[in-house]
């Protein structure tokens, strides 16, 4: 089967290319870089069945491309105001790519008759009233502050989504994609547990905004792959809203503990910065939906991922 990967040089994209490949696929990957990298696709690179295209998805796919079937990962994701790359540093980009991107996407779809997969995320629910989340939920977000270059951009791509589908244009399904760590995260984004780790790596504090008390469930970047995956090619998922991560709640001070207890760090646990506005108290998937029609859930335990990324994080 013939595969575009959009944001294929990205964190979650890179590792879903080579999933791809392991399969036997072949896998276009589409990235303009602006927070992509190549680094993560370079041992890609010389696989028959892979090529690399540079290409911003807010312009039209070349005539001559075709494909089976579409994952639209493409998009700043990270929140960390300080990063180059972020989606607060790349606003306009953020807010096109999961709009006109998405459907330039889903008419190339509907032309070339390929199934599409829209890689939307928690953040849709907000900083949510309802625990955990269902796909029900219509969740608490605000359309003007600043995270809503992102959660909006992502809400209204599900729109869009759900136009094609519900309309019978295209083979479409949502993925809302919860928190997900792994090797090939920038240090540069400082992601909470990218940030704990490197600081307990170092012996410096670790840093925790707020009290600590808000919470995170994080589901190892392989588990996600294979979730979107199944979301893909499983058989009647046309037109399905599913979430995608972990259901195991943890604080962020329990994390930070996890991490300095693997780390066998000495760093201690400082609470020295604010909470970033519509940061999410709490973040829970209910993924009931996607162990009765995925038979998915994740496999990579909290110890053994974090551990994985310890190691990754040492020799980077």
């Amino acid at each position: 089967m013939k595969i575009i990967v959009t944001g294929g040089a990205g964190f979650i994209g890179s590792h879903l290319c080579e999933n791809l490949l392991n399969d036997n696929h072949e896998v276009i990957c589409i990235d303009n870089l602006i927070s992509g990298s190549k680094d993560n696709i370079s041992h890609l690179i010389d696989s028959k069945n892979f090529t690399f295209i540079e290409h911003d998805v807010i312009k039209p796919l070349s005539s001559d491309l075709t494909a089976n079937a579409v994952f639209h990962l493409a998009s700043p994701a990270s929140p960390n105001h300080h990063s180059s790359i972020s989606y607060h540093s790349l606003p306009v980009e953020t807010m096109l790519v999961n709009t006109q991107g998405t459907f330039e996407l889903l008419k190339f779809c509907e032309i070339n008759k390929a199934k599409f997969l829209f890689a939307s995320t928690s953040e849709v629910y907000g900083d949510p009233k309802e625990h955990p989340q269902k796909e029900t939920y219509n969740g608490n977000v605000s359309t003007t502050g600043p995270r809503s270059v992102y959660d909006e951009a992502k809400r209204f791509g599900e729109t869009i989504t759900a136009h094609y589908f519900r309309n019978n244009l295209v083979d479409a399904r949502i993925a809302r994609i919860f928190n997900t760590y792994g090797p090939r995260m920038l240090k540069e984004d400082m992601r909470m547990l990218v940030s704990f780790i490197i600081q307990a790596l170092k012996g410096e504090p670790i840093t925790i905004f707020g009290d600590g008390k808000q919470t995170r469930s994080l589901c190892f970047v392989d588990d996600t792959v294979g979730g979107l995956v199944k979301l893909m090619f499983k058989e009647n998922t046309n037109g399905a809203i599913i979430n995608i991560g972990s259901s195991e709640e943890h604080t962020v001070l329990e994390y930070a503990h996890i991490v300095k207890r693997l780390t066998k760090s000495a760093s201690r646990i400082v609470f020295n910065e604010e909470l970033p506005k519509d940061d999410p108290q709490r973040r829970k998937p209910d993924t009931t939906l996607a162990k009765r029609l995925l038979d998915w859930e994740p496999k990579v335990t909290l110890e053994e991922g974090i551990s994985r990324m310890i190691n990754y994080l040492r020799d980077v």
